[in-house]
This record gives C-alpha cells, sequence and structure tokens, in this order.
C-alpha cells in the first residue's frame, strides 16, 4: 500500500463537504490549491472562497495562485512532495500541473459521465427533467471533463426537488465516491473505464442571464423544472409588467397546474393567496419569488402589499 500526499483543488462549498471528508477519513492532506480571493457585495470587500475558510480553520497549507501555469507557483506546488492530486469544482488544469503527482490527478464531477460535462451538472440535469444523476470520478486529461473514469455512483432525482437538495446529497454521495477512490489508489487497484462520446450527451453549460430567463412559451414542466433546477442560485427570472411598472423578478419556487383555460400566455392571474402565470397547458403557480430590493418572500406576503391589475403580464 502507497501512503497518500494528497494536495487537494477546490473553491465552492460542494468542494468543502468532500475536502472536510477527506480530512476526516485520516488522510494526509499537504496542500490546499483555492482561487485568489475577489471582490464582492456593495463595500466589493475581499471575499475567502469556501474551500480558503476551511482551509485556514482547520490550519492546512494553502496556495492562491492567479496564474496556474506560473513558475512560482509550479515550484511551491512541486516542493509540497505530493504523489496525488484531488480536484473538486476548481478549474481547468494545465498539464504542466495534472501531470506532476506520481498517482495522477483526479477530478469529482457531479454527473453521470459522460453526460453534463460542463461548468453546472447539478442544475442541468434538473432542468431537463432528469430523473436520476450520480457523480464520477475520473482522471483529469487535456479537455474538460473527458478523462478515464474510475467509478461512478447513482441517485435518483424528485420530482418536486431543487438545485440546492440534490448540491447537498451529491456532496455526500461524491464523498464516498471520492474516499472509495483513494482506497483503490491506495492498493494500486484502479481499473479506469475509457467515456465514448455519442450524440446524445447532453452537456451543462454555463449558467448566464440568457439561459436563466423563463420562457413562458413553454410547457409547464419545462418551466417548472427550470425554476426548480436554477433554485436557490442563480435564479430563474423573468419580467413582471403591472400598472405601468416593469420588474425584473427571481423566483424560487413553483408548482404546476394543470387545467385547460382560454388566457394569453403569460397573463397574470392573482387571488389573495395565489400568483398564476399562464401557460399553454395549464398554470404556473409562484410560490416564492424576489422584488428587485427586496427578500426573497412568499407570493402571499408579496400580495399583503401589492395588488395586481387584470392587464398584468409575465414575459
Amino acid at each position: 500500500m502507497e501512503k497518500l500526499r494528497i494536495v487537494f483543488m477546490g473553491t465552492p462549498e460542494f468542494a468543502v463537504g468532500i475536502l472536510d471528508t477527506i480530512i476526516k477519513s485520516n488522510y494526509e492532506v499537504v496542500g490546499v490549491i483555492t482561487a485568489a480571493d475577489k471582490p464582492a457585495g456593495r463595500g466589493q470587500m475581499l471575499k475567502y472562497s469556501a474551500v480558503k475558510q476551511y482551509a485556514l480553520e482547520h490550519n492546512l497549507k494553502l496556495l492562491q495562485p492567479t496564474n496556474l501555469k506560473d513558475e512560482t507557483f509550479l515550484s511551491e506546488l512541486q516542493s509540497l512532495n505530493a504523489n496525488l492530486q484531488v480536484v473538486v469544482a476548481f478549474r481547468m488544469l494545465p498539464e504542466a500541473v495534472w501531470r506532476m503527482p506520481k498517482l495522477g490527478t483526479f477530478n469529482l464531477h457531479a454527473s453521470l459521465l459522460p453526460n453534463y460535462r460542463g461548468a453546472a451538472p447539478i442544475n442541468w440535469a434538473i432542468i431537463n427533467g432528469e430523473t436520476k444523476t450520480g457523480v464520477t470520478t475520473f482522471f483529469i486529461d487535456d479537455k474538460i471533463d473527458t478523462g478515464a473514469m474510475i467509478l461512478s455512483k447513482e441517485i435518483e432525482i424528485s420530482a418536486e426537488e431543487n438545485a440546492g437538495a440534490l448540491h447537498d446529497r451529491l456532496m455526500v454521495l461524491g464523498s464516498t465516491a471520492v474516499i472509495e477512490t483513494l482506497a483503490l489508489l491506495e492498493k494500486g487497484d484502479v481499473k479506469t473505464i475509457i467515456q465514448k462520446d455519442n450524440s446524445e450527451i447532453r452537456t451543462a453549460y454555463k449558467l448566464n442571464r440568457e439561459n436563466c430567463k423563463v420562457d413562458w412559451t413553454k410547457s409547464a414542466t419545462e418551466i417548472h423544472n427550470l425554476i426548480r433546477g436554477l433554485s436557490p442560485y442563480p435564479c430563474a427570472w423573468c419580467i413582471i409588467k403591472n400598472n405601468g411598472e416593469e420588474w425584473s423578478v427571481k423566483l424560487f419556487e413553483a408548482k404546476i397546474i394543470s387545467e385547460n383555460h382560454t388566457l394569453k400566455i403569460g397573463q397574470i392571474i392573482t387571488s389573495k393567496q395565489d400568483i398564476k402565470v399562464a401557460v399553454k397547458d395549464g398554470f404556473i403557480q409562484i410560490v416564492s419569488l424576489q422584488l428587485p430590493g427586496k427578500k426573497k418572500m412568499l407570493t402571499k406576503e408579496l400580495l399583503n402589499g401589492i395588488t395586481f391589475s387584470e392587464k398584468a403580464q409575465a414575459e
């Protein structure tokens, strides 16, 4: 058995759960690589990544390179004398980095590869109405999420589950997958599977303002999947026009009402408790939302202070 000396690379909360499990499983982490601090919020205060916060709290050796090809960083990384690198939600690595350790560099990806390669696999699995997803560990190569697979684990997606809930469950599943992968590497017992491309592979495109906007001409199921697939972050959004005002509104939770109607698509119907938006095969009932400059709130709270006209419209 070869004793592992691990460099861990990651940035967001998802990566913290994995790093924590590695530490608690008594593996030696000789260094942590994370993103440089970024200004955030109105005051533009420097914000630490979730992984940096964890590394500081646990007195782990920390590096925050801005350029992964920089000679100073590469020599610092070499000096850690790691024999394995574990990557979770970081960024594309240059060959000089991923080839460095003797046992290689493996990545944990939150999908069943080769499906949902890319930046937002958890979100897109829900947006596309998948009923299952999972995690995969694989050796990094020179492309994005295409390397030889070590192992994968599957999980079901429930019909009402949002991206936040699935994220948390995949973090737990991912922790198990990483520990099992480390055990295989320790024993020298890794058998990889080469990813096979085919025309039906789905991609986890980077999320942007355009692909997060609700298209009310789509089916109720597609709209519902978009809203839950982007909740609680970065959030589906739409424009609501009401009484001569126009708001850009974030949508956190919605329900499908299957009902025949003859209303114009996007027309808003309200009662004392509900906001419904007419779609081609029924209604989308908005459960929670956020108006510009306001906090997230339940629809019934919003309706205490705002009246919608009969001509109110979602676009």
